[in-house]
């Protein structure tokens, strides 16, 4: 089993991150359009004395992607 690579998945998350920030700055451009999924409403399971509820939305924007792509550059410079 291959040994998961953390510091390349704590980049990518950062780049999600700083381009959603910067997806957030610039509203109403080309940068913020983008599609959501997930979970429209949270799944809750219920067994009386213990109560679950399960919910993940995932937006995914230009800025995003641009954001995780700059992130990659800078971990090919890092590595």
């Amino acid at each position: 089993m291959r040994k998961i690579n953390w510091v390349l998945l704590l980049v990518v998350l950062t780049g999600f991150v700083i381009g959603r920030f910067i997806g957030t700055y610039f509203e109403g451009t080309f940068l913020d359009y983008g599609s959501t999924f997930g979970l429209v409403s949270p799944v809750v399971l219920d067994l009386g004395f213990f109560s679950l509820t399960f919910g993940l939305t995932i937006h995914i924007t230009i800025a995003s992607v641009v954001g995780v792509v700059i992130a990659l550059v800078v971990y090919r410079f890092i590595r």
